[in-house]
């Protein structure tokens, strides 16, 4: 983006409960990790891109296939205290670069839309916005009810107003249908200043009642602008996902 130095991190932790080691798991042959990684090269707003890890094993890795990688604490709360410090590392490393916006990308999405990334970042040009999401209208109500996707309700400026695990919003006098919901996906766009703003704050009660650290920002004042995506992308929670991922690829004809 011009006039900006955009900085893409992709957090990877070794330790999974449902998935161990996922980082690593291969895809016709090829680690997740890496196939993410080379995703998002292909985002033409990034100005570099590094893997944020505490696991030795996802460091040597990277750096086989050429990637850049930053060793991090073991001790991260979530992916966002990650960056935090993958950004002042990485900026100490490349002291030539002054980061304005850090783009964190979920690491287990190995076919991520690099548009996506470019969409997302093309928020900054507004210098209003300071946190940037996205979100893709729900294809089935089943989703919608079901406590592990997470809704956003938004403003007409596409900004959130709120996000949750239940059902929102609740539509009283009418069944509702599926284009009234929309689901946040997992990546998010940050003013270097303000991730460490972020950072700083203390836990939150809705954020502890909902489980979505999100919250912690918007309780603090805030603003989370959101883009709408046009399809959401194969996750990989757990190892039964690998096949469906493979399918898709057979499918398409992607190698």
């Amino acid at each position: 983006m011009k006039n900006l130095n955009i900085l893409g991190i992709i957090p990877a932790r070794y330790a999974s409960t449902r998935f161990p080691g996922k980082p690593l798991a291969l895809i016709k042959g090829t680690s997740m990790i890496e196939r993410v990684y080379r995703q998002c090269l292909q985002a033409g707003s990034l100005n570099l891109l590094c893997v944020a890890t505490d696991d030795a094993r996802i460091s040597e890795h990277i750096a086989s296939f050429g990637g850049n990688v930053v060793m991090t604490s073991t001790l991260h709360p979530s992916g966002t205290d990650r960056c935090l410090e993958a950004m002042n590392a990485f900026s100490l490393q490349h002291p030539e670069f002054k980061f304005d916006v850090v783009i964190n990308i979920q690491g287990d999405e190995p076919l991520i839309n690099p548009e996506v990334i470019d969409n997302l970042t093309a928020v900054f040009a507004d210098p209003e916005v300071r946190i940037a999401t996205a979100s893709v209208p729900f294809d089935d109500l089943a989703k919608v009810q079901n406590p592990n996707y997470v809704k956003i309700v938004k403003d007409l400026h596409n900004n959130a107003l709120y996000f949750s695990r239940s059902v929102v919003p609740y539509h009283r006098n009418n069944l509702p249908e599926t284009k009234n919901f929309h689901k946040h996906l997992g990546i998010y766009g940050f003013r270097a200043e303000t991730l460490e703003k972020i950072c700083k704050l203390p836990v939150s009660d809705l954020e502890m009642a909902e489980s979505l650290e999100q919250l912690r920002w918007l309780e603090a004042g805030f603003r989370i602008r959101v883009i709408e995506c046009s399809a959401e992308g194969l996750c990989v929670d757990v190892p039964e996902d690998i096949q469906i991922v493979e399918d898709f690829m057979n499918k398409h004809r992607i190698l």
